[in-house]
């Protein structure tokens, strides 16, 4: 499906009836308290949301494709919101130069009215960044940690994710969500110059599941837990047996697919 941008007419559509778009969209989320709306602090969502209001010129809400913590980014994420309105050429450019420095819009386009950012997603991707050097322009963007890891074993405990469902072991503990099975498609570490990278990919993701599976190899690749020990603490469903999170600042969505025809595979 072609992407086109487009900018704001203050006029409504002729049937009376919102139209329903995606945006996509990448942040730093270093300055924001998550993606979601919090009393008395800054959200990613929030943010959005009063940008949109303002230039559309009436109330927008949006819903986005899942929730990301407190300092973690993202460098591909979608959301979408209903807007009577209609919407012409250059409305990206417009909301660009309203919104801040750390949240950049890529594309807007128009779907059904029943698609939905966040159910209607097949998969999410995740990458964390670990600087195995000390590099000025990646503070904020991943974790420093220049102590040898070992990287093999890291791997070889990471591909026992692939045999289970239930991550309870790795879940917040006291969330509201029905079931804490997920199914886990793609886990591994790579060397990339002088940063190691963590990509995973699956259905869905429980809250904090990411850095605590990260925090959990790293103890591996320290050696204080071997690939054996990594699989019994995913067979205990007990989070007190994990390993501490990683730094928010290292983790980044970094992908979400949805059905063909409905928007961007990445």
């Amino acid at each position: 499906m072609g992407m086109r941008n487009f900018i704001i007419f203050h006029e409504t559509n002729h049937d009376g009836m919102a139209q329903r778009y995606f945006l996509q969209l990448s942040y730093k989320g270093t300055n924001y308290h998550g993606w979601q709306v919090q009393p008395n602090a800054i959200s990613v969502q929030g943010v959005l949301e009063k940008a949109l209001s303002v230039i559309l010129r009436e109330k927008i809400a949006v819903v986005g494709a899942g929730r990301t913590d407190t300092g973690v980014h993202a460098s591909f994420y979608v959301l979408h919101f209903d807007a009577e309105n209609k919407i012409a050429p250059n409305f990206v450019f417009k909301l660009n130069s309203f919104l801040p420095h750390d949240i950049a819009v890529q594309r807007l386009w128009e779907v059904k009215n029943d698609a939905h950012a966040r159910f209607d997603a097949l998969s999410r991707t995740y990458m964390y960044f670990i600087s195995t050097v000390k590099d000025p322009f990646r503070t904020g963007t991943s974790y420093k940690y220049t102590k040898r890891l070992d990287v093999p074993k890291m791997n070889e405990a990471a591909v026992t994710l692939f045999d289970y469902e239930d991550f309870t072991s790795f879940s917040r503990l006291h969330t509201d969500v029905k079931t804490n099975n997920c199914k886990i498609m793609y886990a591994k570490w790579e060397q990339e110059g002088s940063q190691l990278v963590f990509t995973i990919k699956a259905d869905r993701f429980l809250r904090n599941m990411v850095r605590a599976i990260v925090g959990t190899l790293l103890d591996v690749g320290k050696g204080k837990l071997s690939a054996d020990g990594f699989r019994k603490i995913i067979e205990a469903k007990n989070r007190g047996g994990a390993g501490a999170s990683a730094p928010a600042e290292g983790l980044f969505l970094a992908g979400i697919e949805y059905p063909r025809g409905q928007t961007v595979v990445k």
